[in-house]
């Protein structure tokens, strides 16, 4: 009976909530930030932990090449208005905090935290039953990444050359710089689940790479992380235990797997699994 109320509230946090935090980045010295949806955490490399920005509500992060971090702070206006508002901050690498969007009514439609190494930003245009990857030159230019219908585009990631990861509800695939698209796995939390639903569409959150063209996604549901190598191979490579769930994760510099997890009471933590598979949880 325990385990039953307990699934229940997992799925009442995925519906009330949206979607835990999926924000994890490392900066240039091998510090690690994310966030827990009400602030964002520090963790040095002496293994301290502390709060670097807070009160702030951000399911995502980025870290620029400079060592600035950038995150959002997004609200709800209660039931009676039924609006939501938010503002862009940056967290400047000499430790100073600064708005770069101000406060804006509704959501983020063309900013995003998903960025290549030149700057280019990429997001979903979610406004048509087929979805389409958008991107966001340089010169404020915006294109259209490939002519592929996307059903439920949940999270993406972007390699230094352009490459675009794509987790299309439960399916992980590839567009390359020239808009050609590739499928990497489906059906990755449940073969069988063809609609995404309110109880189901998280269940595939966060996806990254490391420097060796290894693939990797949160699969919630099924609490574990899994690995594509560049030769096709599927691998588990992290398993949890109820109530813990992955939502995001790196390759840190030293090739550590570092894994942002979340659980049914709302608490949320991290682990850092070294190459000798010893494990540290924060």
């Amino acid at each position: 009976m325990k385990q039953i109320l307990l699934l229940f509230a997992h799925i009442l946090f995925l519906s009330v909530n949206g979607h835990p935090g999926t924000g994890i980045v490392e900066d240039s010295k091998g510090n690690i930030y994310y966030t827990d949806l009400e602030q964002v955490w520090k963790i040095s490399l002496d293994g301290k932990k502390e709060v670097a920005v807070k009160n702030v509500h951000t399911h995502e992060l980025f870290m620029d090449q400079q060592d600035n971090l950038f995150g959002e702070h997004l609200w709800y206006n209660g039931e009676q208005a039924n609006t939501w508002g938010y503002y862009v901050w940056k967290l400047t690498c000499v430790g100073s905090l600064i708005q770069v969007v101000p406060k804006t009514d509704g959501f983020r439609e063309d900013y995003s935290f998903v960025r290549d190494h030149s700057g280019r930003m990429y997001w979903a245009d979610r406004s048509q039953k087929c979805q389409h990857v958008i991107r966001k030159n340089n010169d404020d230019k915006k294109e259209q990444m490939g002519n592929h219908c996307f059903e439920n585009i949940r999270n993406m990631k972007i390699t230094s050359d352009g490459t675009v990861y794509v987790v299309d509800f439960q399916d992980l695939k590839k567009i390359d710089p020239r808009g050609k698209l590739s499928t990497i796995a489906t059906g990755l939390a449940d073969k069988s689940a063809t609609t995404a639903t309110v109880s189901n569409q998280n269940s595939v959150m966060g996806v990254w790479i490391d420097l060796d063209g290894n693939i990797y996604t949160a699969v919630t549901s099924a609490r574990m992380v899994k690995k594509f190598t560049p030769d096709g191979a599927e691998v588990i490579a992290f398993k949890t235990s109820f109530p813990w769930s992955p939502s995001g994760g790196l390759i840190d510099s030293k090739g550590n797997l570092w894994v942002l997890e979340f659980s049914a009471t709302n608490s949320v933590r991290v682990e850092k699994i070294g190459k000798g598979k010893d494990k540290t949880i924060f």
